[in-house]
This record gives structure tokens, C-alpha cells and sequence, in this order.
């Protein structure tokens, strides 16, 4: 039984720090970009529709050349990743997907992966994985 309630435990803690950690990225995507380079692991990797970015400060360059944004979340899910796939470091899978509009386009929707690792009682992005899903 106490296996079950730590497995419990750690899915609650996992959702906990997902969802505050992506209100605390989509509110700095949209509004202050130029520090979002702060949530990244220096060996963070991005891949955004298929074009790889490495580290935070070319993350932070292709994210100041996209329009400015603004993201609705409709969707939310965070899961901790097992010990043994990561050497016993807290990390934690988020998938999200909502709508965004980025200035002089129509609203799409799209979906994020992020894999967060806690650093000092900080979540940091490990990686990042977003893709715009378009209308047919």
C-alpha cells in the first residue's frame, strides 16, 4: 500500500509543478519573452516544427524572431519520469496543447512536450518539442 501512495504522491507533485510551471512559461512567452531563456537548461534542445535550436541563448534568439503570441492552454498532462530512466534526478514529462496566434496570423492550434528536471528546487526545461498542428 505504501508504494501506491508514493506512486500517488509522486503523479500529484509531477501535475503540481507541471502546471505551475506552464502558466509560469506561456505567461513569459507571451509577455516577456526576452527572459524565457531563464527556464532552459544551458543544454537544453528545442525542436519546433521540426528545426532543432540547442542551448538557451540560440533558444532565446529563435523565439525573439517569432511574432509576438498569445497561447490558450486547453489541454494539460504531467507525468514523473521513473528513477531508473534518469538516474534518480526528479523530472517530469508535460504535454500540453491549446490554440496560439501569433500577430498577423489566424489562430492555430498546437501541441508541447516539455521534460523538466528540477534544479535546485527549479524546474528547467531539459527539452522542448512544439508543433502547430494546421487546418485542413
Amino acid at each position: 500500500m505504501a508504494a501506491v501512495n508514493d506512486f500517488k504522491t509522486n503523479i500529484d507533485n509531477a501535475c503540481r509543478a507541471g502546471e505551475e510551471f506552464s502558466k509560469v512559461f506561456y505567461e513569459t512567452f507571451d509577455k516577456r519573452r526576452h527572459v524565457l531563456n531563464k527556464l532552459y537548461l544551458d543544454t537544453a534542445n528545442l525542436v519546433w516544427n521540426g528545426n532543432v535550436v540547442k542551448g538557451p541563448q540560440e533558444i532565446t534568439k529563435f523565439h525573439d524572431n517569432l511574432p509576438h503570441s498569445e497561447h490558450t492552454l486547453i489541454t494539460l498532462d504531467c507525468q514523473p519520469l521513473p528513477d531508473e530512466a534518469t538516474q534518480g534526478q526528479a523530472t517530469v514529462l508535460v504535454t500540453t496543447s491549446g490554440t496560439v496566434t501569433f500577430e498577423g496570423n489566424n489562430r492555430m492550434k498546437f501541441t508541447q512536450n516539455f521534460t523538466l528536471t528540477n534544479q535546485g528546487n527549479v524546474w528547467k526545461v531539459a527539452s522542448d518539442c512544439f508543433r502547430c498542428q494546421e487546418e485542413e
